[in-house]
C-alpha cells in the first residue's frame, strides 16, 4: 500500500472519483510525439486513412524520414488495437479509467473495474461454486484429529486457517436468485505470505495453500501443493538411500572383489590403455576406484531400486488423493474446462515439426557425445604421454571429472536453445486452443531437455566400452582403442560421477542461482531506465501498480514444473548408481519452495487466477517417467553394474562358492606379440621387466585356446543371465507397482462420503425451497379452487 506521504493515497486503490475500486491494471508503452504533425489519440482513427505523405525538405535525409514515417504507422498501429481492445472491455460492461505518462515516462496505465452486476453474471457463465448459508457438519474423527493437530502444531504456519473444522458450507454454482454468503471476495493480505510462506526461516513449515490458491489461483496453488506433496515424499527415499550408502561404506572393507584389486601379491599387468603413448600398468592403482565403485555397487543396490519403483508410485497415489482432497476443500470436484474442443492436425501438418525434431536430436545429440568422447581419450592421451609424474596420476578421475563439467554446460547451454526452438515447432503446428498449445509445447519442451540432459548419462550407462574391441583388434579412436573402457570396477563409478554433477549443477546454477540473479538483474536494468535523481521520489509518491511496473513478467509455470520433473527423472531413472540423489533433491526441494515462493511474492507481478483441478499434462509425463524407471533400472544392474557376473561367479564357477579368484574370472589374456605393427607400446619396460603376456578386462578365450580371443562360454552365460534378469526384475516389479495402484483408492474414502452427503443435502435444500415457494403462491392466492366430482362406486 501507498505509504501516508502520496498526496492522493486516500484515493488508492480507487478511481480519481474515490468511489469505484481498481480491480485490475494493464500497462502499456506511451509513444512519445516526435514531431508536430502527430495527431492525438482521440483523432487517430479518422486521420488515420486521410494522412497526406510527408513530403521531407531538401535539407532532410529521405532515408531518415521514411524511417520515421514507418515509426509513426506503427505507433498508429499499436494504438488502434489498442483502442479497440479498450471498446470490447467497455461493451463487456467493465470501467475504465486512464494514466498516461504522469509519473513514469512513456508507461501508461489502464485501470479497470468490474461492476458488481458483471461480476455476477460472469459468475454464472463460470458456474463458480459458491458457499450458502446451509451449513453441515463433516464426519471425522475427532480424537485422532486433536492428537494430529498438536503433534504438527509447530510444523503449521500461522495463517488462522490450520485448525480442523467440524463443519462446511454447502455450496453450488452461484446465482444472484439463490442465497449465498456475504463474503464473495476475500481480500487477502500479501504480507501475511511474505511472513508465513515466502520465508527461508520457517523452512519445516507447511505451506499455506489454502492462502496461496486464494491469493494466486488454483493452477499455482496445484503446483505448490504438488511441490510440497513431492518434497515429503522425498524424506523416506532420502533415509533408505543414506542406508544404503552407509551399507557400502560399512562393507568396503569386506568386499572380496576391490581386496583382490588392491591385494599387490596378485602382481596383475594389465594391457595398454592406448596406442604407443601408454604403456603396462598394475591392477592395484586402480584400488580407489574399486573401493569406492563398492560404496554404489554392493548387494542393497538391487533392493534400493526396487523401493524406488514401488515408491514412485506411492509418490504417484498419494499425489492423487491430495489432489482430490483439494478438489473437494476447493470445491473443484464437478469443474470442467469449457474450452473448445482440440482440432486435431493432419499427418502433413504434424510431419515438418515432427521431423525436425527427431533429425535435430539425432545430430546434435551425436556431436555432443562424440565430441566430449573425442576430449576424453585426446586428454587421456596427452597426459599419458606426458613426462611430468604429477600429470600421469588420477588420470582417470582427472578427465572423468572434467568430462562431467563439460557436460554440465553444455546442457545449461542447450535447455536454453532447446526451449526457443520447441516453442517455434509449436507455432509451426498453429494449434486451435491455449490448452493445445501449451500442451505440445510442454511435450515438445520436455522430450528436447529430457535427451539432453540423460544422452551423457546413457551413453556412459549403456554404450561405454560396449564395442572397443580387444587388444591386437580394435576400433580407433583417435589411436586409442581401450580409452573409452570402464574401469575395472565397471562404469558405475563414472555413471554415478556424472549423475552427480549433472543433478547438482543444475539445481544450484540452472535452477538456484539463475531464478535469484536473473529476476534481480532484470529488475535493475528496469529501475535505471529512470533518472536517479528522481528515483527517491517517485518510490515514496508511485502508487502500489506503479510499483508493480518494475517486477518481471509472470511466463507461466512450465519451466517451474520442467525442472522438477528432470529432477524426478534423475532420482528414479539412475537412481541404481547413485543412492544418494534422493537426499540431494529433497535439500534442494526445502529451499526451492521457499525460493519459489519468494519470487512470486516479490519478485512476479501477480498472475491472473486460473482456475484447474490438476495439474494436466505433468502428471503424465511423471507416469511415463515412472514406468521407464523400472526398465533402466533394470538395464543399470544388469548392464552397467558387476551384480550378475558377480552372482553368476558364485554360483556356477565359485569353487567355495565365495568371491573369491572373482577379479582373476573376469581378466582375460593377450600376448604382447599379437599387437598390429606400429601399435606397442614406446616403453614396454615401463613396469621394470618386460611383459609377454597381459590382461585386459572381457570375457574371451586366451591366445593358446582353438578360438583364440573369441567370446568364451562364461561371457554367453553371463549374458543369458543378464537378460533374465531384467526380464523378471521388470515383471515382479511391475506387478508390485500395479498391486500397489490397485491397493490405494484414488479417492479417499472419508471424501467420498462427503461427496455422496453433500449431494443429498443440496437435493434436500432444492425440495425444501421449491416446497416453500408453493406454499407462499398458496398463501398469496386463498381463492377456493372447484372441486372434481368423485364417481359414486354405484355408477
Amino acid at each position: 500500500m501507498v505509504g501516508s506521504s502520496s498526496p492522493d493515497a486516500k484515493l488508492w486503490p480507487y478511481f480519481q472519483d474515490g468511489l469505484r475500486r481498481i480491480d485490475y491494471v494493464l500497462t502499456y508503452n506511451v509513444q512519445m510525439p516526435q514531431s508536430t504533425h502527430k495527431q492525438s489519440s482521440k483523432s487517430c482513427l479518422c486521420c488515420r486513412f486521410k494522412r497526406e505523405p510527408k513530403i521531407p525538405p531538401a535539407h532532410e535525409d529521405p532515408e531518415l524520414a521514411a524511417q520515421e514515417q514507418r515509426l509513426d504507422y506503427h505507433a498508429d498501429d499499436q494504438r488502434l488495437r489498442r483502442e479497440e481492445f479498450e471498446e470490447n472491455l467497455r461493451e463487456m460492461g467493465l470501467e475504465m479509467e486512464k494514466e498516461e505518462g504522469t509519473k513514469l515516462p512513456g508507461v501508461g496505465f489502464l485501470k479497470i473495474h468490474a461492476p458488481w452486476d458483471v461480476l455476477c453474471r460472469e459468475a454464472e457463465f463460470m458456474k463458480l461454486k459458491m458457499p450458502t448459508t446451509k451449513v453441515y457438519c463433516l464426519e471425522s474423527y475427532q480424537k485422532v484429529n486433536m492428537f494430529l493437530q498438536k503433534v504438527t502444531a509447530p510444523l503449521q504456519p500461522k495463517v488462522g486457517e490450520n485448525q480442523t473444522e467440524n463443519e462446511k458450507h454447502l455450496s453450488y454454482p452461484f446465482s444472484r436468485e439463490k442465497q449465498h454468503l456475504m463474503y464473495l471476495i476475500l481480500v487477502l493480505s500479501l504480507q501475511i505470505l511474505y511472513e508465513q510462506w515466502a520465508s527461508y526461516s520457517i523452512f519445516y513449515k507447511y505451506q499455506p495453500i489454502g492462502l496461496v490458491r486464494k491469493y494466486f489461483g488454483e493452477k499455482v496453488g496445484l503446483y505448490f501443493a504438488w511441490l510440497g506433496v513431492y518434497t515429503q515424499m522425498l524424506i523416506p527415499a532420502a533415509i533408505v538411500g543414506v542406508i544404503v550408502f552407509l551399507y557400502g561404506c560399512a562393507t568396503v572393507d569386506n568386499n572380496i572383489p576391490s581386496m583382490e584389486v588392491c591385494d599387490e601379491r596378485n602382481n596383475i599387468t594389465m594391457c595398454p590403455m592406448c596406442d604407443r603413448a601408454c604403456s603396462y600398468w598394475k591392477l592395484v592403482t586402480a584400488c580407489g576406484t574399486a573401493r569406492a565403485s563398492h560404496l554404489f555397487d554392493n548387494a542393497a543396490t538391487v533392493f534400493f531400486a526396487i523401493f524406488m519403483a514401488l515408491w514412485a508410485t506411492m509418490f504417484m497415489e498419494h499425489w492423487k488423493r491430495r489432489q482430490m482432497r483439494l478438489n473437494y476443500v476447493w470445491d473443484m470436484t464437478s469443474f470442467e474446462d469449457g474450452e473448445a474442443e482440440n482440432v486435431k492436425l493432419t499427418c502433413r501438418d504434424r510431419m515438418p515439426a515432427y521431423m525436425t525434431i527427431i533429425t535435430m536430436m539425432i545430430f546434435v545429440t551425436l556431436a555432443i557425445v562424440f565430441g566430449v568422447v573425442l576430449y576424453r581419450v585426446s586428454i587421456m592421451t596427452a597426459l599419458h604421454m606426458s613426462s611430468t609424474p604429477t600429470f600421469r596420476t588420477n588420470i582417470r578421475a582427472t578427465v572423468k571429472t572434467t568430462a562431467a563439467i563439460i557436460n554440465l554446460i553444455i546442457i545449461i547451454i542447450m535447455d536454453e536453445v532447446y526451449g526457443a526452438i520447441a516453442r517455434w515447432l509449436t507455432i509451426m503446428e498453429v494449434p486451435k486452443t491455449d490448452k493445445s498449445f501449451e500442451e505440445r509445447l510442454i511435450f515438445k519442451t520436455f522430450i528436447l531437455k529430457f535427451a539432453n540432459a540423460f544422452t551423457p548419462i546413457v551413453y556412459l550407462a549403456f554404450f561405454r566400452g560396449r564395442i572397443i574391441g580387444r587388444p591386437g583388434k580394435y576400433l580407433y579412436v583417435m589411436g586409442s582403442y581401450r580409452m573409452e573402457e570402464c574401469a575395472h570396477a565397471g562404469c558405475l563409478m563414472e555413471l554415478c560421477i556424472q549423475l552427480c554433477i549433472t543433478m547438482l549443477g543444475k539445481q544450484l546454477i540452472q535452477n538456484n542461482l539463475f531464478e535469484i540473479g536473473v529476476p534481480k538483474l532484470k529488475k535493475m536494468l528496469r529501475q535505471r531506465k529512470i533518472d536517479k535523481n528522481h528515483q527517491e521520489e517517485l518510490n515514496r509518491t508511485l502508487h502500489r501498480h506503479e510499483k508493480d511496473h518494475f517486477l518481471g513478467p509472470f511466463v507461466g509455470l512450465n519451466p517451474e514444473y520442467m525442472e522438477m520433473i528432470i529432477q524426478f527423472g534423475m532420482v528414479t531413472l539412475f537412481v541404481a548408481s547413485f543412492p544418494l540423489a534422493p537426499l540431494f533433491a529433497l535439500l534442494n526441494n526445502v529451499i526451492e519452495i521457499r525460493l519459489d515462493a519468494k519470487k512470486f511474492v516479490t519478485e512476479l507481478r501477480r498472475p491472473i487466477a486460473v482456475r484447474a483441478k490438476d495439474i494436466g499434462i505433468w502428471y503424465t509425463l511423471l507416469r511415463g517417467i515412472s514406468k521407464v524407471a523400472v526398465i533402466v533400472n533394470a538395464f543399470v544392474i544388469s548392464f552397467t553394474s558387476d551384480f550378475i557376473p558377480r552372482l553368476v561367479y558364485q554360483h556356477m564357477y565359485s569353487p567355495d562358492g565365495t568371491l573369491h579368484g572373482f577379479v582373476n574370472h573376469t581378466l582375460s589374456y593377450f600376448n604382447v606379440s599379437h599387437f598390429q605393427p606400429g601399435t606397442e607400446p614406446m616403453v614396454p619396460m615401463h613396469l621394470g621387466y618386460k611383459v609377454d603376456v597381459c590382461r585386459y578386462k572381457d570375457y574371451r578365450d586366451p591366445p593358446w585356446s582353438d578360438t583364440p580371443y573369441e567370446f568364451s562360454r562364461e561371457f554367453w552365460a553371463i549374458l543369458a543371465a543378464r537378460l533374465a534378469f531384467v526380464i523378471v526384475f521388470q515383471n515382479v516389479v511391475m506387478l508390485m507397482s500395479d498391486f500397489v495402484d490397485w491397493l490405494i483408492p484414488d479417492i479417499p474414502k472419508d471424501i467420498s462420503i462427503q461427496i455422496h452427503k453433500e449431494r443429498n443435502l443440496v437435493v434436500e435444500l432444492f425440495m425444501k425451497q421449491e416446497r416453500g415457494k408453493k406454499y407462499r403462491n398458496t398463501v398469496r392466492d386463498p381463492s377456493p379452487q372447484p372441486l372434481r366430482s368423485r364417481p359414486s362406486s354405484q355408477a
